[in-house]
């Protein structure tokens, strides 16, 4: 193959199929819709005289041939070097940078940390430095760090990868929240009343159970999980609206203390730590550092929020 033939998005292309094996969501890493994606891999099959990806004969996704397997870790790895290249070396000044980051955390953290981040970015009335926070897809967070598409994860401490570097940002543990004007009072409930109430919890996949429900049932207890909803944030509205009960990070629940009664748990979950997570080979690049430091600011005591409205 004549290199001079071949352009380096259809190379960039096939390094994300050839990681994802289906053109769906390589299509939608790249950000490019799926039949643009299968043009280019019509001519990077032309490019190479090789099918590259054929259908599975397990019928799900698609499977690299031969000359695929031996071109990906070359391909991959002279990518990463291509991009140390032209990274800058300069200085990050951000009231004159271009830079856009992308961060995985989930809306709790978000709220907790991400929020005050946002507002001391905008502060700085930066208008070439853009921020992206996304849902955590902890599958191929590495790689996607190490290519560049994720900037920073936050999370906790015990699920970032030994191969990031990483830093504690904040310890948090677990209360009960309550409308004010639950009928149930204000006092602290009895393990028996806490198991009685009706519960909210957040599940992605819309179990009823979480790692509350392993603590009670060590202790031969078991709670009432009446509803799940998919984010932490969508909790408050349902408790102000009913007789619900929630077990939530303290540090979120502060954000809506106006709002809500925070009351100490009958028994014991331990805190957790959060930390914030990159790859190794953004750890000297001054805009990332400068991006850094921001959150580590932001993680300072929660805010509480004020009564003239929601957080």
């Amino acid at each position: 193959m004549n290199i001079r033939r071949s352009d380096l998005p259809l190379l960039i292309s096939l390094d994300v199929l050839l990681e994802e094996r289906n053109v769906t969501r390589a299509a939608k890493r790249l950000n490019i819709s799926q039949p643009a994606l299968s043009t280019q891999l019509s001519r990077l099959r032309d490019m190479f005289n090789d099918p590259l990806l054929v259908l599975s004969e397990a019928g799900r996704g698609m499977a690299p041939t031969d000359r695929a397997l031996a071109i990906q870790p070359r391909l991959h790895q002279a990518l990463l070097d291509l991009q140390g290249a032209v990274a800058s070396s300069e200085d990050f000044e951000p009231l004159t940078a271009q830079r856009n980051f992308l961060v995985a955390v989930n809306d709790n953290l978000f709220t907790q940390v991400g929020l005050a981040v946002t507002q001391s970015v905008l502060a700085h009335r930066s208008p070439g430095i853009r921020l992206s926070f996304i849902a955590p897809m902890e599958e191929n967070l590495t790689y996607r760090m190490e290519r560049g598409e994720i900037d920073l994860y936050v999370g906790l401490t015990q699920k970032v990868p030994d191969v990031l570097k990483a830093r504690f940002l904040l310890k948090d543990d677990f209360r009960l929240a309550q409308r004010k004007g639950h009928p149930r009072g204000t006092e602290d409930p009895s393990l028996e009343e806490y198991c009685s109430l009706a519960h909210v919890m957040v599940s992605q996949e819309g179990k009823f159970k979480s790692s509350v429900d392993d603590a009670l049932e060590s202790l031969g207890r078991e709670r009432h999980v009446a509803l799940t909803v998919s984010s932490y944030n969508q909790i408050p509205l349902v408790l102000e609206s009913t007789d619900c009960v929630a077990t939530l990070p303290n540090r979120l629940l502060q954000r809506y203390a106006a709002y809500l009664d925070i009351l100490p748990l009958p028994f014991h979950l331990p805190t957790f730590d959060v930390a914030m997570a990159w790859h190794p080979r953004a750890h000297e690049d001054p805009a990332h550092q400068w991006l850094r430091e921001h959150f580590i600011r932001a993680a300072g005591p929660p805010a509480i929020a004020r009564p003239s409205g929601p957080a």
